[in-house]
């Protein structure tokens, strides 16, 4: 029954709670049998009978839930800094995208990699993502866009389930843009989705959610119904990505649906947001794509104001958002999103366990949920997410068991 000592400050949010609200806890300790948090307090009222059990001594860090991305395009081939060098000269994501770049460009270069060379670019991606205290991790197909890639890439996110530094939850997101073959025939593109994808990965449970883009340069709301309600029937749960570009009522759409999430979301409409908080949405912010095609950022404070829960994600993908560092997202929520530090904090640990429906058992520290925690250089919540400069993660814990750092 191992115990975390000498924690400077242990700050974690909670299931209940408005989500500017963080519980902290000054020189605390934690204790935890198997997986699972048993005991959390100040040091001082540790129980005798943990005292001789083996220790790992937190020298004075400030102890958080293991981060969780709940939005990312994880498998893909190549990566896009051309178009980094197009968008820095003025031109814009969706003027790439319809000259035939952006994720079709990405889509030639993934079809051409072996399972085995995508599974082996995936596990270097996690190493890295586990040094900035993520323990879970959200990953969307979409790179694919035939039957058998978009198997590929599923088959290779259940190759990852079973390491032990992150817990992935993997979506399918063959509605991430028409590919190029069906370019004048997109009902039969859809017809394949939802009459050969669906059935092959909801029977081999590929997937746990299915995604849809919903934009001018992709999906429209009529196509998205027709693929998620269909995805509905066969046990795979909604997820959008929705109003990036202009506000096309997908906010509306996500909520019409029952989606878990809705993504994005920079032009959301005041009836969007009303929408969201009326069928319980979880909303979710990637500042690092706002940033990455220079569009003006999801004002965050409106959803919350109106009792919309905002998560914090990423968004990693080799074109809009080619970074994986979660807490620089963070960070950029606070500057670009209106968020709060303590808010950040929720978003991206409790509030992104509800966009993926694990809130029940990951997501803050409380008894009986998993051991999940993030080790970190700093005295508060808000020193760390102001003063940012280099990966203050010291350690990562994933279900009890130290993945990353030394202690």
């Amino acid at each position: 029954m191992p115990v975390l000592k000498n924690i400077g400050v242990l700050s974690s949010g909670t299931t209940s709670g408005p989500q500017g609200q963080v519980y902290s806890i000054s020189d605390a300790a934690l204790v935890w049998r198997d997986e699972t948090i048993a005991w959390i307090g100040a040091e001082r009222d540790l129980p005798e009978q943990f005292a001789s059990e083996k220790s790992f001594d937190a020298k004075g860090a400030l102890v958080v839930p293991g981060l969780i991305d709940c939005h990312t395009h994880l498998a893909f081939g190549g990566w896009r800094c051309d178009e980094f060098v197009q968008r820095c000269l003025g031109r814009s994501y969706s003027d790439i995208a319809m000259a035939g770049g952006g994720i079709l460009s990405t889509v030639k270069a993934t079809r051409a990699l072996s399972k085995s060379e995508l599974l082996e670019r995936c596990v270097g991606f996690l190493k890295e993502i586990s040094t900035f205290g993520v323990t879970t991790l959200e990953a969307k197909s979409g790179y694919g866009l035939d039957v058998a890639s978009e198997i590929k890439i599923l088959e290779v996110y259940r190759e990852l389930q079973k390491r032990p530094e992150i817990q992935l939850m993997p979506t399918l997101l063959a509605a991430h843009a028409i590919p190029t073959e069906f370019k004048s025939k997109r009902g039969k593109y859809i017809a394949l989705i939802v009459d050969e994808l669906l059935p092959r990965v909801a029977a081999e449970r590929l997937a746990v959610f299915c995604d849809v883009f919903v934009d001018a340069v992709a999906f429209s709301n009529d196509e998205a119904r027709i693929i998620l309600q269909a995805a509905n029937k066969v046990g795979l749960r909604a997820k959008l990505h929705v109003d990036q570009l202009a506000d096309t009522g997908g906010a509306s759409l996500a909520a019409e649906l029952g989606a878990i999430s809705a993504d994005h979301l920079e032009f959301i409409s005041d009836m969007g947001i009303q929408a969201l908080r009326q069928k319980g949405v979880v909303a979710v912010s990637l500042p690092l794509a706002s940033l990455f095609t220079r569009q003006s950022p999801l004002d965050a404070r409106r959803l919350l104001e109106q009792g919309v829960p905002v998560a914090v994600a990423t968004d990693f993908n080799p074109g809009s958002a080619p970074s994986f560092n979660l807490p620089l997202a963070m960070m950029l929520a606070c500057t670009m999103n209106r968020m709060s530090p303590a808010e950040v904090l929720n978003g991206a640990t409790i509030v992104a366990a509800r966009a993926l429906g694990l809130h029940a058992d990951i997501g803050s520290i409380e008894v009986g949920k998993r051991a999940d925690l993030a080790l970190l250089s700093a005295s508060s919540v808000d020193q760390w997410l102001y003063n940012f400069g280099s990966n203050a993660c010291r350690a990562t814990f994933k279900n009890g068991s130290l993945v990353y750092g030394a202690l």
